[in-house]
This record gives C-alpha cells, sequence and structure tokens, in this order.
C-alpha cells in the first residue's frame, strides 16, 4: 500500500506540479493539496489523515512554522517535510525545532525527492547534506556539550530518538520501564543543555550514535 502524502503549499501551480511527480513514484500518492495551514486543518475533519506532509514555509493565514507547531500537538504520527526556497539557518533550525522531519529546497530533481521520502518513511527523518551542517553547527559553539560523559545505555537511547518509536515502545527494545527511559532522556537533556527530543536526535546524528 502506498503512503499518503498532504501537500500544504499557497503556491497552486507548484502545488499541483508536485502532486503529478509524486504520483508517478511507486509507493507514494498524494490525496489532496491544501493552501496553507489552516485550510490543511479544515480539510482534516473531511479527509483522510496522510502519513507524510510536504509543507512549505511562507504562506498566508497560517504559515509553515505555526502549522508544524500545530500537527507535532495534534497528529505526532505524521512525517513532516519542509519543502520549501528557504535555505537559511534560522528557518532551518526554527524548521526542525518545531517538529518538521526533513527539509528539501523546491529545486530538488524528482529522484532525490523521492528518495527523500523513501528514507523519512523509513527512518524517521531526512536531511540532505546541506541542511545537516546547518543543524550540526548549531551545536558547535556549545562548549558543555564536548566534555559530556554518556553511559553504553544513553548512547543506546540516543540511537532510537531518530526514529519513530514511542518512549514507550524504545523502553520494551531496551527491556527496561518507560520511567527509566524518561530518565535517559531527562539526564542527557540535563547534561547536554537540550529541551526537546529533536535535539537529542540531532545530537544523535552529529555525533554518530544513529548509525550504532
Amino acid at each position: 500500500m502506498k503512503k499518503t502524502i498532504v501537500i500544504v503549499d499557497d503556491h497552486v501551480l507548484i502545488a499541483k506540479a508536485l502532486e503529478g511527480i509524486i504520483d508517478n513514484f511507486k509507493e507514494f500518492e498524494v490525496i489532496y493539496v491544501a493552501e496553507n495551514g489552516k485550510d490543511m486543518i479544515q480539510k482534516f475533519e473531511d479527509h483522510k489523515i496522510p502519513d507524510i506532509i510536504l509543507l512549505d514555509i511562507s504562506m498566508p493565514i497560517m504559515d509553515g512554522f505555526e502549522t508544524v507547531i500545530w500537527l507535532k500537538k495534534h497528529h505526532p504520527e505524521i512525517k513532516v517535510m519542509a519543502l520549501s526556497m528557504q535555505s537559511d539557518e534560522k528557518s532551518v533550525i526554527k524548521m526542525i525545532k518545531n517538529g518538521a522531519k526533513g527539509y528539501l529546497l523546491k529545486n530538488t530533481h524528482p529522484k532525490d525527492l523521492e528518495d527523500a521520502l523513501t528514507k523519512l518513511n523509513t527512518d524517521g527523518f531526512f536531511y540532505p547534506e546541506w541542511a545537516s551542517k546547518i543543524i550540526y553547527s548549531s551545536f558547535n559553539n556549545d562548549d558543555s556539550q564536548k566534555a559530556v560523559k554518556i553511559s553504553t545505555r544513553e548512547k543506546e537511547f540516543l540511537k532510537y530518538t531518530v526514529t519513530e518509536l514511542s518512549y514507550k515502545e524504545i523502553a520494551e527494545i531496551m527491556c527496561c520501564s518507560p520511567r527509566t527511559i524518561e530518565s535517559y532522556r531527562d539526564q542527557l537533556c540535563e547534561k547536554l543543555d537540550l529541551k526537546t527530543r529533536v535535539g537529542l536526535a540531532v545530537f544523535a546524528i552529529k555525533n554518530g550514535f544513529a548509525e550504532s
């Protein structure tokens, strides 16, 4: 069964062009298009909830920054890929911190888009090299992270932060209680001066724990 996608973009021609491209992909299909975050929310009431959302940033009424926050609160199971013309550090970091699991530019080649969607679906996240450099650089000025000691179990926990597994599911895999997992999370957030799972996931990717 194909993974379902909703495109949220106020540029109708771009959205329709994307829809045509994606509908030729083997594993994905666009089920509808929304013009902004508010339009998307309204369509959620009468339409199927998608697996993935391709989300523009600059939109009237309710932009991408607001929309991804709403999605994180109300539909955390949806994987959000920012698809924008904006490649500045502020926009990338803000979208990732707000809850986006991936970031692509609109001039991306269709084959690269398909590969990115596949990676997003299987791994739970996708950032091209240029975006990864921006994300990683956001940690470079934090000297407190350089001398942090991370236990073997904490490293194992970090590996799972980049997935879509819930903390309860991570606890089952690691053969411990959800409370222990919460303890790992809280200890790492304190050690690394981070506040969210996204921050932990980015740290895990930057330091190679996601691949261990």
